[in-house]
């Protein structure tokens, strides 16, 4: 049981040193500090460029960036900067660097410490007793931690439980609605605004790593039948090389009748202008990455295809949902709220690995199996046609 603190923080340091997905999830966490302390001030730190998510957000007084590997000249501006300067720091990811950053610039923090494998092999064992050894400091500097879960706890849940310990009953901070914050949104540029017509499905192919990929003939099949409706398809990408020449992929396959009715936005919009446009959509169709969970926090209806990732742990959060847990483990189809998740065929499923060879650029067979009349189906039932 965790000891209650009486703590009530006058200056709050939020850090999440990941991607833009990492700083989005953790808006519920604000929100329900913000409930707590009500004339806390709130800042937050995370990598430079990836703080988008957080446009506008009335909770946060001040945003700090950092680059993703400083320099000793930025490691000493950033020192100077925060040095104690917080009553309290929230440790969002379990690394090293992010728990000094913690020590460095406030009195007392809580977070998350890195999971370790579940299972009762003598490989498990020592890998768990490596991973109690290495978290042993930052439990030692810290009021209270919270143990990853990547099958059974959801990332949102993580972030709220860092709350427990200000709580003196910490059910508390799930018997009400939990919700994530989108950006404030941007005016679209106005000459893609000006290429719009409604009814628009926004899509989004392009994950992160290759082994989250839908297959190409996949998509086509997709969004032949999407403007076969009537509608128009908003084709979404961030500016990474890899992510515009998928999409440019995908476009070469389609009939030239089809191409016409399809508006091509990739590297094109910032996260808030991506915000705007799938808000203004009938429905968004996405993979395993941020801009999915981005399309959940507008309240959009969104298909999210998931392969080798637990759907229980990062699965985008359904806004309004009460509970700590809105997903089970694995399922063809499951809708919560706003969101459809769809997940490929096999007892493997999800396996957690980076596809089938696990590595990046692996193929999962997972999402090689999930085909596009499940998607269509899904699509269906989200616009109710």
């Amino acid at each position: 049981m965790t000891a209650f603190s009486a703590l009530k923080p006058k200056k709050v340091l939020f850090i999440a040193t990941r991607q833009i997905g990492d700083v989005l999830v953790t808006t519920p966490l604000i929100l329900r500090a913000r409930e707590l302390w009500p004339d806390a001030e709130f800042h937050f730190l995370g990598y430079r460029g990836k703080l988008d998510m957080l446009k506008g957000n009335p909770e946060i007084t001040q945003t700090i960036e950092t680059s993703d590997r400083p320099k000793l000249k930025e490691y000493l501006s950033l020192f100077f900067r925060l040095f104690q300067r917080y009553d309290l720091a929230m440790v969002t990811q379990p690394s090293d660097r992010v728990y000094f950053y913690s020590l460095i610039a406030a009195h007392q923090r809580v977070g998350v410490l890195g999971g370790h494998p579940q299972g009762l092999t003598e490989e498990d064992k020592a890998k768990k007793s490596k991973s109690d050894k290495q978290n042993a400091w930052k439990k030692a500097i810290s009021l209270h931690t919270v143990d990853v879960d990547y099958f059974a706890q959801h990332v949102i849940t993580e972030k709220l439980r860092l709350l427990e310990v200000f709580c003196l009953n910490p059910l508390e901070l799930f018997k009400k609605p939990i919700s994530v914050t989108a950006p404030a949104y941007d005016p679209i540029t106005p000459s893609i605004a000006a290429q719009l017509h409604s009814p628009y499905v926004v899509v989004h192919p392009g994950p992160l790593t290759a082994y989250k990929r839908w297959p190409l003939t996949y998509w086509q099949t997709l969004l032949t039948w999407i403007t076969k409706q009537g509608w128009q398809v908003v084709l979404s990408a961030s500016p990474a090389m890899q992510d515009l020449r998928l999409n440019q992929d995908i476009l070469s396959l389609l009939d030239e009748e089809i191409h016409k009715h399809v508006v091509n936005t990739a590297g094109l919009l910032t996260i808030p202008q991506a915000g705007a446009l799938i808000r203004g959509a009938i429905a968004y169709v996405g993979v395993d990455t941020s801009i999915t969970h981005l399309a959940a926090a507008c309240n959009t209806p969104t298909i999210a295809l998931f392969g080798p990732t637990p759907p229980t742990n990062f699965g985008p959060w359904p806004n309004g949902f009460i509970g700590a847990q809105p997903y089970q483990l694995r399922a063809r189809s499951q809708t919560v709220g706003n969101v459809t998740i769809l997940q490929g065929p096999g007892e493997c499923v999800p396996c957690r690995k980076a596809g089938c060879e696990d590595r990046a650029s692996s193929n999962s067979e997972c999402l090689n199996l999930l085909e596009p009349n499940q998607v269509i189906a899904a699509l269906q039932a989200a616009t109710n046609t």
